[in-house]
């Protein structure tokens, strides 16, 4: 007879999730899951395999929960300039504000940390920025047609530079004690959009 889990896999997963993206990858150890989740070694592996795997679901989870909420600003109908400059002020926001400034980006920490060694996390990087550029450059193109933007200005390329500068701005959010340089780049970038 198969034993029943006597533990929630999403609530551990998003435990996982929590405890990967404050102390990172190499930091937390088997040991440190096993008492965060508050289940066993054997059933960490069992439901989710071993550590790597692990952090490549909570990757997944963590872009899951994300992106529905980016759809959802850049796609509303109407103008979509404003949305766009709400975004990247809620990014330089977001880098300067304490609580959001020492976990940063799990997909930037992921790319820092992993990116360079470990395929499978930098192909979850990759997908969730084309993610990220897409929707950019869905608005910016919404917006060049509905004449917020000058037809001059390239959406692909004002999307891929913003995509750059959001995650830059959480990298400098987490090791500057100066809020201006992330507040004063993020504005200064705005400016390519009138």
């Amino acid at each position: 007879m198969a034993r029943t889990k006597e533990f929630d896999p999403e609530a551990a997963l998003q435990a996982a999730l929590e405890l990967f993206w404050r102390r990172g990858y190499e930091a937390t150890s088997m040991a440190d899951l096993v008492e965060h989740l508050g289940i066993g070694r054997a059933s960490i592996y069992a439901t989710f395999g071993n550590k790597h795997e692990l952090y490549l679901k909570a990757l997944d989870r963590y872009n899951e929960n994300r992106d529905p909420a980016l759809l959802g600003e850049l796609s509303q109908s109407g103008p979509a300039l404003p949305a766009v400059r709400a975004l990247v002020r809620r990014f330089a926001a977001e880098a300067n504000d304490d609580d959001h400034r020492t976990q940063g980006c799990f997909v930037t920490n992921t790319a820092a940390e992993l990116g360079p060694h470990d395929p499978a996390a930098a192909r979850r990087v990759e997908a969730s920025w084309s993610h990220v550029e897409t929707l950019l450059h869905s608005a910016l193109a919404r917006a060049r047609s509905q004449g917020e933007l000058p037809t001059d200005r390239d959406p692909r390329a004002l999307a891929r530079m913003l995509l750059v500068l959001m995650q830059g701005l959480r990298v400098v959010g987490k090791a500057s004690d100066d809020p201006g340089r992330v507040r004063d780049a993020a504005e200064q970038a705005l400016t390519l959009l009138d």
